[in-house]
């Protein structure tokens, strides 16, 4: 979907100028991507549809065989490029050599929980005693605390590693500096002009970074540092150093490329590729374990990493133990990785059901103050007692009901309210949110244009919704106004075939900046509707040859796309989504997930 403004000359892909889900249907190459789509076809013999796909995401003619097979070796540069990446490898290699205690300092997500257990594991390998450090989510909070480093500190830690964290966090590591011990910093958020002291800060997104790989999550900057690490370990002929193998642990680095969404370009789309390959091998037993324990039967794809193993580990930090989905990635004990995949399984399925409540909870508070949402600028929910583990994700599916950017709030019984948005395309929420800091309405809050935190006392809850809908209502009502659904072809049901999906997963992984391809099925009748479960509506739409084609719309059930289905029976509609290849109980079938439907002529 794209907030972006349309220009009214151009024509709507089947004429269709507004669905039941109130967006225009636009394809997603124009004339000059056609045509070069026609060319990706005829110079490379590469099926017609698949050429459309790449030449929609601009891919030009002769790109196309190198986005097709993305290679580590052709897509990293040399990790030197980094900004003290050097100094931080010399560092990591002199506490290879001299066998000192390091501490992993590290952050409660999965890309937090990956960069950890790589660093872990790279030590391990050599020997080298490590311990990983996850904060607590609600008592400690996001990134290094002096309190915890100096535990680590005296529990003998020689060097500390943050990943994923550390790059603002100034006062936190001037603890380590007060006490002797170096500090290497691996990161990839945002930060401002100052910066901590440390021996090395690696974070391609510092200002004087001119490497051009921003675009990474913190695993992946991890990867490139152990690369330069065992290439000097290498050349001072460390005995140890050639038995090892880091692409065997480029599942990691997937794993928290998908869960981070981070844009699928670049070294991140050979990271990802090369990376489910490694999965597929199922060689590391903790990941192996969720998979089980997550019902995964065919083969990994960036779908299982994002929502059904992501979720598992985030369930640790939200609600339980943060540390869990680190010590996992970890392990080599198959039995005691079960034990642990058990435990966040139990703990995710605690998450929803806690997350199933507050829903009920937060939309019930949208709807009494906003309605339907359509003159809001930004839906704003709070109520005592939600767990501040969950509000992001109550902020997502409130941002996906009303379209609009949305909040939820925690508040504690002293009136300190924690919370989380998201925002829809096209908005930057955290500037808003710094724009509120500076105000003076928020105690803190912070994050990038699609999602931010905050933390509010209570007694300025209504000054904060005031502020936000003042900054926000006008631009959110024009984006809203312009919703577009971008569509790269038109199928009947006799041509979603596992052929063709096939066909279309050789041109992914498909990700955030490289999403998967969404097709129109034009005007084919819906035989069949029910809804499945609490919230999903399942449906079979046949063509005028008489196929069939069997969609799922998952979340519809009270939406206005749920409802228009719901309504449809029996009449010939246009219906959008992706294909995929479901496996169950052994068998492969195409699955079309709907996103969106419209009457038709």
């Amino acid at each position: 979907m794209s907030n972006e403004p349309v220009d009214p000359v151009i024509r709507s892909f089947l004429s269709v100028d507004q669905s039941a889900s109130g967006q225009r249907w636009m394809s997603r190459a124009d004339q000059a991507g056609l045509n070069r789509a026609l060319a990706i076809s005829q110079v490379h013999g590469i099926p017609e549809l698949v050429a459309r796909v790449l030449a929609g995401r601009g891919v030009g003619v002769d790109d196309a065989p190198a986005f097709l097979d993305p290679t580590i070796r052709s897509l990293m540069p040399d990790p030197s490029s980094l900004t003290d990446c050097d100094k931080a490898a010399a560092r990591i290699a002199d506490a290879v050599n001299a066998k000192e205690r390091v501490a992993i300092f590290g952050d409660y997500d999965v890309d937090g929980a990956a960069s950890s257990a790589l660093m872990f594991r790279f030590l391990r390998h050599f020997g080298v005693e490590a311990e990983i450090y996850i904060p607590d989510r609600i008592f400690e909070g996001y990134g290094p605390n002096a309190a915890a480093i100096d535990q680590l500190i005296e529990r003998g830690a020689n060097l500390l590693i943050t990943v994923d964290c550390g790059s603002t966090s100034v006062e936190a590591l001037g603890a380590a500096e007060r006490r002797g011990v170096d500090v290497v910093v691996i990161d990839h958020h945002q930060m401002g002009h100052e910066m901590p002291v440390c021996h090395a800060l690696v974070n391609p997104n510092r200002e004087d970074d001119l490497s051009g790989q921003g675009h990474l999550c913190a695993a992946g900057v991890v990867f490139m540092v152990l690369v330069a690490t065992l290439r000097r370990l290498r050349e001072a002929g460390h005995p140890f150093a050639r038995s090892l193998d880091l692409l065997a642990w480029l599942d990691l680095v997937a794993l928290a490329t998908v869960c981070d969404v981070v844009t699928l370009k670049g070294l991140n789309r050979a990271y990802v590729t090369k990376g489910l390959i490694a999965a597929r091998h199922q060689n590391n037993a903790g990941l192996a374990a969720l998979l089980k324990v997550a019902g995964i039967g065919g083969p990994v794809t960036p779908y299982h990493f994002g929502f059904l193993v992501g979720p598992r580990i985030n369930a640790g930090g939200r609600i339980g133990d943060a540390a869990l989905g680190s010590r996992l990635l970890t392990l080599d004990d198959p039995s005691e990785a079960d034990q642990i995949a058990a435990k966040l399984d139990e703990l995710n399925r605690e998450r929803q059901a806690m997350e199933t409540i507050m829903l009920a909870e937060a939309e019930a508070e949208a709807l009494a103050e906003y309605g339907t949402g359509e003159t809001a600028g930004v839906i704003v929910t709070a109520k005592d007692g939600w767990h501040p583990g969950i509000v992001g994700l109550l902020a997502a599916r409130l941002k996906e009901r009303f379209k609009r950017p949305a909040f939820a709030i925690a508040f504690d019984p002293m009136g300190k309210g924690t919370g989380s948005g998201r925002s829809i395309n096209g908005f930057d929420l955290g500037r808003m949110v710094r724009a509120a800091v500076d105000n003076g309405i928020l105690a803190k809050g912070g994050g990038h244009a699609m999602a931010a935190g905050l933390t509010v006392e209570r007694g300025n809850l209504g000054r904060l919704r005031s502020f936000f809908d003042e900054q926000a209502t006008a631009q959110v009502t024009a984006l809203a106004a312009n919703q577009t659904l971008k569509i790269d072809g038109a199928i009947g049901a006799s041509g979603a075939t596992l052929a063709l999906v096939d066909q279309l997963e050789s041109a992914g992984p498909y990700g955030s900046g490289h999403p998967q391809p969404i097709f129109a099925v034009p005007l084919h009748r819906l035989r069949d509707v029910r809804p499945v479960g609490t919230t999903h509506i399942k449906v079979t739409l046949e063509g005028m040859d008489g196929s069939r084609l069997e969609g799922i719309a998952f979340r519809a059930a009270e939406t206005d796309l749920g409802h228009f289905l719901m309504n449809s029976r029996g009449n010939q509609i246009h219906v959008a989504g992706t294909l995929s290849a479901d496996h169950w109980q052994g068998n492969r079938r195409v699955q079309f997930r709907i996103l969106d439907a419209a009457k038709a002529p």
